[in-house]
């Protein structure tokens, strides 16, 4: 049996190796259209590559998912993280967890993950072609025929897997063998915008913020927390990457042009702010305002720009402070709104939400439910998750269950 396999990513080797390792009989090909393959695993996590997250409970696991997690909950029930961990130990390659959650390996270095995967490959005797340009497919006979540039005749396949990512041609084979395809538009992205409140504040983070989307275009208001980073352009960070995946559509819908609402005290009420605020101007007295916040978790810098923001000279002594400004200064501190004027990409990486119609597709065997014979696998999918590891989780996951199925050996 003759099983094709086009993309050479993660999901699509992970597919390619299951599948020929569950059935040596099959004839595993995997055709890459770049001149190299796992390109994605390479740059991944900064090089180091964040192979899957330390989430061992799929009802957990699919909260993480902006789209797809209720489609992923039965396959992370037979293949998911834990799973992930032993596949890459039983090939020699140790995974360490770190303090949120992310699993690298332990070398640190990308390449460890790429060359287990490249050895398990041949060792798999799955054929992996690069620099190939599949023109045209034509389903015949039950069979497809891949019509491919400089070659002669058709490769004929008796099975074939689509794990082209967020690739527009394959998304335009999937809808001429029948399928629709969600529009795709980014996720996982920084917040371009330009504040006084920033300005000079690049490299400067805060541990843990709440920010939110208050459009009233929008059908729901979209709130994230965790650590946010200044950068050049905006922020970043995991609050900011969060948010722009579950509200990836939303934000391409309004151009990426709204206002934001900053929390930078998440754990205490706007009125325990106020409370605090009033409490330290009777205790510091005489003392400047900017000489010290009574909020810790505030660096200095950021104090002194939203004692601005709120109008209030940096000299100025704490009992001389009207309480119209610290009224105004506890706002800045609990819901300071920013405009996003646009986005930036997330260091090398890029993830779309977007891509196959999920009902059109199979989740026990990943195949497709209108073509018989054909399978997905990966970001082609409307699949995307949120930053840490989960991407590459869906990809492994319906990589090994593409693969499964593709073998005929269940």
């Amino acid at each position: 049996m003759n099983v094709f396999v086009i993309g050479g990513g993660a999901a699509g080797f992970f597919a390619a190796i299951r599948c020929a390792e569950a059935n040596p009989a099959c004839q595993v090909t995997l055709l890459e259209r770049g001149p190299n393959v796992l390109g994605k695993v390479r740059i991944s996590g900064g090089g180091r590559c964040n192979v899957t997250h330390a989430c061992f409970d799929p009802s957990a696991l699919v909260q993480f998912y902006p789209r797809g997690g209720k489609a992923l909950l039965g396959p992370f029930h037979r293949f998911q993280p834990r799973d992930t961990v032993n596949w890459f130990e039983s090939r020699g390659v140790t995974l360490k967890t770190e303090a949120d959650g992310r699993m690298f390996p332990i070398t640190d270095d990308s390449a460890t993950i790429v060359d287990c995967l490249t050895r398990a490959a041949s060792a798999a005797r799955v054929k992996v072609e690069t620099n190939v340009k599949v023109e045209r497919i034509e389903k015949r006979d039950g069979r497809f025929d891949l019509v491919v540039q400089d070659s002669e005749p058709y490769l004929c396949a008796d099975r074939l897997l689509f794990a082209t990512g967020s690739n527009a041609q394959g998304h335009a084979w999937a809808r001429e063998l029948g399928h629709t395809v969600v529009p795709p538009v980014p996720s996982l992205f920084t917040f371009n915008l330009k504040d006084a409140r920033l300005d000079g504040l690049a490299g400067l983070s805060v541990e843990r913020v709440c920010v939110a989307i208050r459009n009233q275009v929008f059908s729901k208001n979209l709130v994230s927390d965790g650590s946010i980073l200044v950068t050049h352009w905006g922020l970043s960070g995991p609050v900011v990457l969060k948010l722009s995946a579950w509200a990836a559509r939303e934000l391409h819908d309004c151009n990426y042009a709204t206002p934001i609402e900053i929390n930078w005290l998440p754990n205490l009420k706007m009125d325990d702010v106020t409370e605090r605020l009033r409490a330290y101007k009777e205790q510091a007295g005489a003392q400047r305002v900017s000489a010290h916040s009574p909020f810790g978790e505030i660096p200095a810098r950021l104090w002194k720009r939203l004692l601005n923001a709120a109008q209030i000279f940096e000299e100025q002594q704490w009992a001389k402070l009207p309480k119209a400004n610290l009224l105004k200064l506890g706002e800045q501190l609990s819901r300071g709104v920013f405009h996003i004027s646009g986005k930036g990409q997330f260091k090398e990486e890029f993830v779309t939400c977007g891509g196959i119609n999920l009902d059109e597709v199979n989740f026990k065997t990943m195949e497709s439910r209108i073509c018989p014979g054909l399978f997905f696998a990966g970001e082609i999918l409307d699949i995307d998750g949120v930053t840490g590891g989960f991407n590459f989780q869906s990809a492994w996951t319906t990589g090994w269950l593409a693969g499964s199925a593709m073998s005929g050996i269940n």
